[in-house]
């Protein structure tokens, strides 16, 4: 009986014990799964893509439309379930690529924690919703970008990365298409000032990747991907193009004081900002060192936002 007993309270124990490790385990698996899909829809960069986004409502409510907080929020939303389903669909297609680069061998896809189906039922969900999302809440024209937005950065840049460099260009229409979602659902219409908007976040792309991408060339040669910094060895030609897309960045960021959408305080602003940045480009330009090309990354980052909040605040005292 005795015996019994004991061994009734050992397995009880037990029991307990490996129901609490079961707990555990589910505790532990799920901030990894939160964090598995936040990368996978790479949430860090979706900062960027709101910001730029609620940039163009902004200014588009300033040439005109009335301003509609609830607008807005539900733009934002609708634009991070894009830019999530996008990212989603691109680590989808590149998984197996990813797997032989440094940088994203631990993703969820190529490290093994996500299975690819999985990867693609979230991309193509939050893709559709929030294209659908900004049709229901928005304008039919914000819709229309977005849709575009998805297509162009999922099913022509992403393949067009395995075949030819030209895909860097490709790709940088997508990434600064955000901005006119925002415009287009303020407003319902992209104005000629709209487009000023997207040729600035164009410029300003090409070369904060091409220094990311000299930064990671190695990386990009082992996953295959025949980008300008993977063919071009010597760094030549990726720093002219840095160099030269960051004068024509300077240029355009002018334009909206030209078109009469910002003032001169703006005016000033942009051509530091697009001063220093051309400086930093040509240091780049002149040493192709990754000091350098780290420089041209940091500077990009330290440009944009102080760009875009001098715009709005200039566009609004003018308004």
């Amino acid at each position: 009986m005795k015996s019994s007993a004991l061994s009734t309270e050992v397995c009880g124990r037990a029991s307990v014990v490996d129901d609490e490790r079961s707990v555990g385990t589910e505790r532990q698996a799920q901030p990894q799964m939160v964090r598995d899909v936040l990368d996978l829809t790479k949430a860090r960069v979706m900062v960027l893509v709101l910001v730029t986004t609620v940039a163009g409502f902004v200014l588009a409510t300033n040439a005109g439309a009335p301003m509609a907080v609830w607008l807005l929020v539900h733009t934002m939303l609708a634009t991070a379930l894009l830019g999530g389903g996008g990212a989603a669909l691109n680590q989808y297609l590149e998984y197996d690529r990813d797997r032989r680069m440094a940088r994203t061998s631990g993703r969820p896809l190529p490290s093994g924690r996500m299975s690819p189906r999985a990867a693609w039922l979230i991309g193509t969900s939050l893709a559709i919703g929030g294209v659908v999302y900004l049709l229901a809440a928005t304008t039919p024209l914000a819709a229309l970008v977005a849709a575009v937005t998805v297509i162009l950065y999922g099913f022509v840049y992403t393949p067009l990365k395995t075949r030819t460099h030209v895909a860097t260009l490709v790709g940088a229409i997508p990434g600064a298409l955000p901005p006119l979602i925002g415009w287009a659902a303020a407003s319902g219409e992209l104005s000629a000032n709209a487009w000023l908007l997207f040729g600035i976040l164009f410029f300003w792309q090409l070369p904060h990747f091409l220094a990311i991408g000299w930064l990671y060339r190695t990386d990009y040669r082992s996953g295959g991907f025949p980008m300008l910094m993977v063919l071009d060895r010597s760094g030549r030609a990726v720093s002219r193009q840095v160099l030269l897309n960051s004068a024509a960045l300077l240029v355009t960021s002018l334009l909206p004081t030209l078109a009469g959408q910002c003032g001169v305080v703006y005016f000033f602003i942009a051509l530091t900002l697009g001063l220093a940045f051309l400086f930093v480009a040509t240091w780049f330009a002149s040493r192709r060192s990754e000091n350098a090309a780290r420089a041209v990354v940091l500077g990009s980052i330290v440009y944009l936002p102080i760009l875009l909040a001098a715009m709005i605040l200039d566009a609004v005292a003018i308004a």
